[in-house]
């Protein structure tokens, strides 16, 4: 049987923490535990965004993790565990595209040990 071109075998993992420092510890941690084939963070982004009633701003920094459906969860409980953000952003937006080669990088980079 062919594999199907459009089957999601990557996911793009957001979050966002308040200082280099922190994005760096929770992109290392994710990589070293294979939780995610690699991650992306970007200089220091604004955001706005309510909490407990007021609108608040902050500088934060966004991490991009790549990973693989199967490691999702585990990726997941590791960010929140790790995180020291009280309600962390965590989203997965699915791959529906990408070069076969770097597909199945992610893949390998994310195979349990």
């Amino acid at each position: 049987m062919t594999p199907d071109p459009t089957a999601v075998t990557v996911l793009t993992v957001l979050t966002t923490t308040d200082s280099a420092e922190k994005a760096e510890s929770l992109a290392r941690g994710a990589v070293e535990a294979r939780l995610a084939a690699c991650a992306q963070i970007s200089a220091p982004v604004t955001s706005v965004y309510r909490w407990n009633g007021a609108i608040e701003t902050a500088q934060e920094w966004q991490i991009l993790f790549k990973t693989t459906p199967q490691r999702y969860a585990a990726l997941e409980a590791h960010l929140t565990a790790a995180h020291d953000y009280d309600t962390p952003e965590i989203i997965a937006t699915p791959v529906v595209r990408g070069g076969a080669a770097y597909l199945e990088w992610v893949s390998a980079e994310t195979a349990a040990p």
